[in-house]
């Protein structure tokens, strides 16, 4: 009995450990935001908007290119982009563009690429780029010829869905959401601008350092291996997040009732919590040292500017609607998420370093797929996967391996495939997960025969000749798809 509460202990500390640290560091600043954001493109973008760019009609030289332009401005991870991907999606996106923004916003955003470049190399920065790109519009065809018939009707449906909205968005509603994906920005930017303190204050609370020193031994924190650890300021985030929980539940569930007190309050409790999570707060000896950061003036800035526009530019039927779907979203996707963080967090506690050099040690189809095999299992947020990359390499993975875990640590966490499910249904998430995962371990194959010494012609050839057969197939059911329905007529 002791060996087994000895051999499962650890596990589920680990797991409530991860649950924790990911709560306290990214769900505020980050998926907060990202649910209000997929609730405005919901209530208040008009879907003309939405399919001009990324409609399933739109022209192919458009709408992949500018999902993947899209997403390479957002620095999320793969739970933080979800809420996104639902938001576009259900306002009437294709489901192949939806896919490319999905795909490509966490593999190679501009953040994540620099990053890249700077820990571990420009030319792996470069791989990650370029093939990201082709890759993830390659995906996201594949998946638009082979559902193209259920995206169709989700086309069908969005239009009666959205039918009695007018075809043009108002300056009010868009500058709305343009502030939202600046408070996004402005909590998640690793600039200096935002992330250094411009005025500080220590507040005498003796007992900090130890609180800090419990809170160290219960959640670890190790950088190098992509632990976070939990702080003082993080268990104060956590207590406000449930508080918002409880709130919201009582405010939003019946928000087309009307506003009520709850919903006040929830509101409130939630500027409150934005404001302290974008504090920098540091046990010293003596007490707690709170900084006013540049990211705390640029979240303050876009609250105060969140809240003129919605008194005077917003209808209280378009807040309504604003609230209900963001709380909508908010019920979909964060419970499953939770789970998913929590059994990614007890896996990681069974993975072994050691096995790294002897599963990824070369460039083979099977030290690829063990490099997307860590990077589902050994989820990290976003940044975060590269330093742990580059111990992954210091351990002896290979350069190609290791590509294919930079492409697929930001995709297929497991949190978000069943966010993912849930959205699009199980049959094209196993479709969407097979093909990055195919397609993370190609790129690594790629990228991992130049490094050890093939030409880069022929590396060039075989991703021009694979674009060419997609290109090919694409084209081939389209004229099948014509013929069919002109049988028909």
């Amino acid at each position: 009995m002791d060996d087994l509460s000895s051999s499962i202990l650890p596990v589920l500390r680990g797991g409530l450990g991860n649950l924790a640290a990911y709560l306290a560091a990214h769900v505020l600043l980050c998926l907060l935001p990202a649910f209000f954001i997929a609730g405005a493109m919901a209530a208040l973008i008009p879907k003309e908007a939405v399919t001009r760019f990324l409609g399933r009609n739109s022209s192919k030289v458009v709408s992949y290119p500018a999902a993947a332009a899209a997403g390479s401005l957002l620095a999320v991870c793969s739970c933080t982009i979800v809420p996104l991907f639902a938001g576009i999606y259900k306002k009437g996106a294709g489901l192949g563009p939806a896919v490319t923004f999905l795909f490509f916003a966490p593999a190679a955003n501009i953040l994540a690429l620099v990053y890249t470049g700077g820990i571990i190399g420009p030319d792996l920065a470069i791989a990650r780029l370029l093939l990201s790109l082709v890759f993830g519009i390659g995906i996201g065809l594949i998946m638009a010829l082979v559902f193209r018939a259920d995206d169709a009707a989700h086309d069908l449906a969005t239009d009666h869905a959205f039918a009695e909205r007018g075809a043009g968005m108002r300056r009010a509603a868009l500058a709305f959401l343009a502030v939202w994906v600046a408070l996004l920005l402005a909590g998640t930017l690793k600039l200096g601008v935002l992330t250094g303190s411009y005025a500080q204050i220590d507040l005498p609370l003796a007992d900090a350092q130890a609180w800090q020193a419990a809170l160290d031994r219960l959640v670890p924190y190790d950088a190098a291996k992509g632990e976070e650890g939990v702080s003082v300021h993080g268990v104060v985030l956590i207590a406000l997040l449930a508080a918002i929980g409880v709130s919201a539940w009582r405010g939003l569930e019946t928000i087309h009732e009307g506003p009520g007190a709850w919903t006040w309050a929830s509101l409130a409790l939630i500027a409150l919590t934005l404001l302290v999570a974008a504090l920098s707060v540091q046990a010293v000896p003596g007490g707690l040292r709170v900084g006013l950061s540049g990211k705390f003036l640029g979240v303050a800035a876009a609250l105060a500017l969140l809240y003129a526009i919605a008194r005077r530019g917003l209808s209280a039927d378009e807040l309504r609607d604003w609230l209900w779907e963001s709380w909508r979203f908010v019920k979909q996707i964060f419970p499953l998420l939770v789970a998913g963080v929590f059994v990614v967090g007890m896996i990681r506690v069974l993975v072994r370093p050691e096995w790294i050099e002897m599963l990824a040690g070369r460039n083979s189809l099977a030290g690829n797929l063990a490099g997307v095999a860590f990077g589902v299992f050994m989820y990290f947020p976003t940044l975060v996967e590269v330093p742990v990359a580059k111990m992954f390499l210091d351990l002896g993975m290979h350069r190609g391996p290791l590509l294919a875990y930079l492409m697929s640590d930001p995709e297929l966490s497991l949190q978000s495939i069943l966010i993912i499910s849930a959205i699009i249904g199980r049959r094209k998430t196993l479709a969407y997960v097979g093909l990055v995962a195919l397609f993370s371990a190609a790129a690594g194959l790629c990228y991992g025969a130049w490094v050890d010494g093939a030409s880069l012609l022929a590396l060039a050839l075989s991703v021009a000749g694979f674009v060419a057969l997609l290109a090919g197939l694409l084209a081939l059911a389209s004229r099948r798809a014509t013929s069919s329905a002109l049988e028909r007529v």
